[in-house]
């Protein structure tokens, strides 16, 4: 079933703060009017990241397109002024609804800006896109035809990977 934008994007910040708080992380949640840049503060003892939380239920994330000149097709510029909004502590947590049924946790993925900035920059086959794609395989006509897009199995949610982002910095 598909749902509103705005229906995914609470349940994604549900989620993402479910799952930090059940591996023992303190999780502060905005209150008001949503910052722009981060939805999540996590911490544990002196550390801290802040999170932004990005929802999909198409199997991809828009994430430059508001960074990509009107008819320039540069996708690696959109990839970088995109990637230079973001301050230092700020990761990204993906959380895909695609093909998950209602009772089941979603997919999620936390990446660094730098990190997905060079997967949007490599995509097509080097053209670039601004679009984060989960898993997708370009079709024959495509810039990008024969090759498949794929998040790294790296950035699956998982202590390990919430401990190694914590410690970068």
């Amino acid at each position: 079933m598909k749902v509103s934008p705005r229906h995914i994007g609470v349940a994604a910040e549900a989620a993402a703060a479910a799952l930090f708080a059940r591996i023992g992380y303190d999780v502060s949640v905005q209150y008001g009017a949503n910052q722009p840049e981060y939805d999540l503060i996590v911490a544990s003892g002196e550390r801290m990241l802040k999170v932004s939380v990005k929802g999909s239920q198409d199997g991809r994330w828009g994430l430059s397109q508001g960074c990509l000149a009107k008819g320039s097709g540069d996708y690696h510029s959109a990839a970088e002024t995109w990637r230079l909004k973001h301050t230092p502590r700020t990761i990204l947590c993906l959380v895909q609804y695609k093909e998950v049924a209602v009772e089941q946790m979603p997919r999620v993925y936390l990446a660094t800006p730098a990190e997905i900035a060079e997967r949007l920059r490599s995509a097509a086959k080097g053209r670039g896109d601004t679009m984060l794609h989960e898993k997708h395989t370009w079709a024959p006509r495509a810039h990008g035809a024969g090759t498949t897009e794929e998040i790294p199995a790296v950035w699956t949610f998982s202590t390990a990977r919430v401990e190694e982002l914590l410690a970068i910095g």
